[in-house]
């Protein structure tokens, strides 16, 4: 198939939304500056505001057939910028450094060759979706009305990987990333004077005991079927106050696990037993979860199609041994539409994700684009 050329114009408009990176949630001038662009295109129909600054640009067939949805993340993280370029972020803390500028110019490319090319059969659907670092960008759209209306039969994603040769690319079936969700809990006891500490209930050994139990927890459970992980990230008794014993603890902890029931596991145990512990030393328990992800899990037919797009593109293709431990929203779409997510190697050296000196590279926009044409066309002369 023949590959099809990255114009500068889009090169300068990933730069444009390089340098306006905005975190989860404020998406806003993103959004409008993307959706400005596809108003000067021939496209059917912008669909804006989908669970908050998300939108969805449709482009018709020319007959009825199966839809396709690509689908790419928006926004940013609350990250400061080290890079010096001309088009680094212009708001302090806050920088894309996920890739999603370079994310977005794929999709923006991939539409305007479909707006002037349009499918034989089917409907094609391009996902702007918004809040993907925090975990809830994908239902909020999936739980939208709006959205729902969308009969939407395939659905794919792609993510820059570092770490992988340039331009390679990633996936497997079943797991491609993990499932993960944040866990917080807080210890109420009794303040006292640190002199008279009989007088009041510390949560300290509480704190100390459930922190024991939670990085023990994975081993622990023998009912867990695959990886598992859970990893402490930060634990709080009291303030510096010298002369007072604390009457107040937290302990943060982010679980992991290849399996979504696995995950459930972990929560479930967790919760279970710091009651336990808390009830032990007479304290108040409030626990809460955050930042919760699916399992990204892809089906084996699509897997094939990502890997005949890659042939035909003479890209390298790389299948994943074991999924990845970080997780992507993108699972909640495959929970209710058939499809697949792959990665795009950003280079063996690159700078890895979320460091404050990455910057997606250009050069792999390219073979993004091709990707999913190829996806798109192979799709068609499948399932048409």
């Amino acid at each position: 198939m023949p590959i099809i050329p990255i114009s500068e114009e889009i090169i300068s408009l990933r730069k444009k939304l390089h340098s306006i990176a905005e975190v989860s949630g404020n998406e806003k001038q993103t959004s409008q500056y993307l959706i400005n662009h596809f108003k000067s295109l021939p496209v059917t129909e912008i669909i804006t505001e989908i669970g908050g600054t998300a939108f969805v640009v449709i482009i018709e067939g020319l007959n009825r057939g199966k839809n396709i949805a690509l689908r790419t993340d928006i926004d940013a993280l609350p990250i400061n910028e080290e890079n010096g370029f001309d088009y680094k972020s212009e708001q302090e803390g806050v920088s894309h450094k996920c890739g999603h500028d370079g994310h977005m110019a794929i999709l923006t490319a991939v539409g305007e060759y479909f707006a002037k090319n349009p499918l034989r059969n089917g409907n094609l659907f391009l996902i702007f979706q918004s809040e993907e670092e925090t975990g809830t960008g994908a239902l909020k759209m999936l739980n939208d009305y709006k959205f729902q209306q969308l009969k939407i039969d395939f659905i794919f994603g792609l993510h820059n990987l570092p770490g992988y040769e340039t331009s390679h690319i990633i996936c497997r079936e079943n797991t491609f990333a993990s499932a993960s969700v944040g866990l917080i809990l807080k210890l109420f006891g009794k303040t006292s004077h640190a002199a008279e500490p009989e007088n009041g209930n510390s949560p300290a050994l509480a704190m100390a005991e459930i922190i024991q139990y939670l990085e023990k927890i994975v081993h622990s459970n023998t009912n867990l079927i695959d990886f598992s992980l859970l990893t402490t990230i930060q634990a709080k008794l009291g303030e510096r106050a010298f002369g007072t014993t604390p009457g107040y603890a937290e302990v943060m902890a982010t679980l992991r696990a290849y399996q979504n029931q696995d995950l459930d596991l972990l929560k479930n145990d967790s919760i279970k037993n710091a009651k336990a512990i808390a009830t032990k030393y007479k304290l108040k328990l409030e626990s809460n979860f955050t930042e919760e992800f699916s399992a990204t899990v892809n089906s084996s037919d699509m897997v094939s199609i990502v890997k005949k797009a890659a042939q035909e593109n003479n890209l390298k293709y790389q299948n994943l041994q074991n999924p990845f431990r970080w997780s992507e929203d993108f699972g909640y779409f495959l929970q209710k539409y058939e499809g697949a997510m792959f990665g795009l190697g950003a280079g063996k050296n690159h700078p890895q994700l979320h460091n404050p000196d990455y910057d997606f590279p250009d050069e792999i926009i390219e073979s993004g684009v091709n990707m999913f044409i190829a996806i798109v066309n192979n799709l068609q002369k499948i399932y048409s």
